[in-house]
């Protein structure tokens, strides 16, 4: 059964500010250090596009773990999605959508779907282990983006 997880943050920066920063990935990986993660995409750049893939490997749960996504939508500024081609997961798909809420601000929502390999055990394993750590691991990439885009923000007006 899939778990779905979504994070909402309002952020005072425009739509396209925040749409670039999600979309590289240095700052992805500066924003999950902790875990020591590292973003690799299939064409060198640091910006993923339409098709490009990703390979992250971080370190969580004392194990290094590998994960290959592709960006299978991508709508400047308003929406992208990655979905798992390779990795630990049945199934993973991440919504990234980006609202205008005029003014200069944007609300950023994340919409993991997760399904877990291993039946009824794995969907156990999800509710009650998984889910909880990605939420936090969605917030702390949030928090770290609305970080930079806000401070970009008061940069550029400056």
């Amino acid at each position: 059964m899939p778990a779905l997880i979504e994070v909402v943050t309002d952020i005072q920066a425009t739509a396209g500010v925040v749409f670039a920063l999600e979309l590289d990935m240095d700052v992805h990986a500066a924003s999950l250090a902790g875990s020591r993660e590292t973003a690799t995409t299939s064409t060198g750049r640091r910006e993923v596009r339409l098709g490009d893939e990703v390979t992250f490997r971080a370190r969580h749960f004392g194990i290094v773990w590998s994960m290959t996504s592709r960006i299978t939508a991508h709508e400047p500024p308003r929406r992208f999605v990655d979905e798992q081609v390779r990795g630990p997961f049945r199934a993973l798909v991440h919504e990234h959508v980006f609202e205008d809420l005029g003014g200069g601000r944007t609300q950023m929502i994340d919409r993991m779907t997760i399904t877990a390999p291993f039946g009824p055990l794995g969907a156990l394993v999800t509710r009650v282990v998984l889910s909880p750590y990605l939420r936090r691991l969605l917030e702390q990439r949030a928090a770290h983006i609305k970080q930079l885009a806000e401070h970009q923000e008061e940069r550029d007006s400056a």
